[in-house]
């Protein structure tokens, strides 16, 4: 079921016998990718003996029309038997300003945030478009608590020998430990160019690709799910990384 990548010039770190990661790339509302591909991970794992970590690399919600229901699923397998790693992305960091009232709702429409709106059941039509406190009111009175915790609980990176994982990337020149949390959701500019060993492979998300993209530095798992229908898994073990082929 993996396919492995056959550069020969590329070569990364692998993982110790019996230790797994998957890395899920941005979903953005499509609940039916998020379905078969979280499948796939449970037949391969069925009945082998591993340590597995599903590492989701933020972008949940937004653009596609069933982030809510990507959310219940995201949720649903963190407190199921899995061990689950959420990241946040740029697009969770604006849905989070939106209900603190930071964010105008024209601001977030522009990055798909009306989609998540009408996923929580608010018709965007019976709500006054000058008044964004009545926009955030009416979210607020559908969304479960729940959702409002696992935006709080999001994290901002996550890490294992040889790898380092964020939403966008990392800030070139500066010691993983202390990167901001503005460049590793928004990050592009500086980042995606550098050819710099950054003393682990990031893998990351947020700059849509037509397929994942290798690099010696870098890996980048977003291949633009809400539109594509493509949305991109990596698995790493003792061999190195590999796509998932599901």
């Amino acid at each position: 079921m993996f396919w492995r990548r056959k550069k020969k010039e590329l070569c990364y770190p692998t993982l110790a016998p019996g230790r797994v990661v998957y890395a899920i790339g941005d979903i953005h509302g499509r609940v039916d990718l998020l379905d078969r591909l979280q499948a796939s991970i449970d037949l391969v794992e069925d009945g082998r003996d591993e340590t597995v970590t599903e590492v989701y690399l933020g972008d949940y919600v937004d653009r596609g029309r069933d982030s809510s229901a990507v959310v219940d699923r995201l949720i649903a397998r963190r407190d199921g038997n899995h061990d689950v790693v959420l990241l946040r992305g740029n697009h969770e960091n604006m849905f989070q300003a939106f209900l603190g009232d930071k964010l105008p709702i024209r601001e977030w429409q522009k990055y798909g945030g009306m989609e998540t709106v009408m996923s929580y059941g608010v018709d965007p039509q019976s709500l006054p478009a000058d008044d964004p406190a009545a926009w955030v009111a009416a979210i607020r009175a559908l969304m479960p608590q729940s959702h409002l915790a696992f935006l709080r609980d999001l994290v901002d990176s996550w890490s294992i020998p040889g790898y380092f994982f964020a939403h966008a990337g990392i800030r070139p020149g500066l010691p993983l430990e202390r990167q901001s949390a503005d460049d590793l959701l928004w990050i592009r500019d500086g980042f995606l160019g550098d050819p710099r060993d950054h003393g682990a492979v990031v893998v990351h998300g947020h700059t849509p690709s037509p397929q994942p993209e290798f690099f010696p530095n870098r890996i980048n798992l977003d291949t633009g799910a809400y539109l594509t229908s493509c949305l991109s898994c990596l698995r790493i073990d003792e061999n190195g990384p590999a796509l998932l082929d599901y």
